[in-house]
């Protein structure tokens, strides 16, 4: 195969609608967590070390520390990053 017929060819994950697509997936899936959540309320006694520790808590916190590592993450990449002939001779 030559090198033209590759660049013409289109991954799935270069389409413009897969990243809108994964962020609704991943929201479904978090909200069908949250409800199969709430029969385990009923048959499981929960005893919370702290008063925020209640129901869906742990999702909320999760969501929360990843959402700030990724704002750290786009802030070092500035500090961090090189230009991009930075190894060469």
């Amino acid at each position: 195969m030559s090198d033209e017929n590759r660049d013409e060819r289109r991954h799935w994950l270069d389409h413009p609608k897969v990243g809108d697509r994964a962020f609704w997936a991943l929201v479904a899936v978090c909200a069908l967590l949250l409800v199969i959540e709430i029969p385990l309320l009923l048959v499981h006694v929960r005893h919370p070390h702290f008063g925020w520790d209640t129901f869906g808590f742990y999702g909320v916190f999760g969501f929360a520390a990843f959402f700030l590592i990724v704002l750290a993450g786009k802030q070092l990449r500035k500090v961090l990053s090189r230009q991009e002939d930075y190894y060469d001779p």
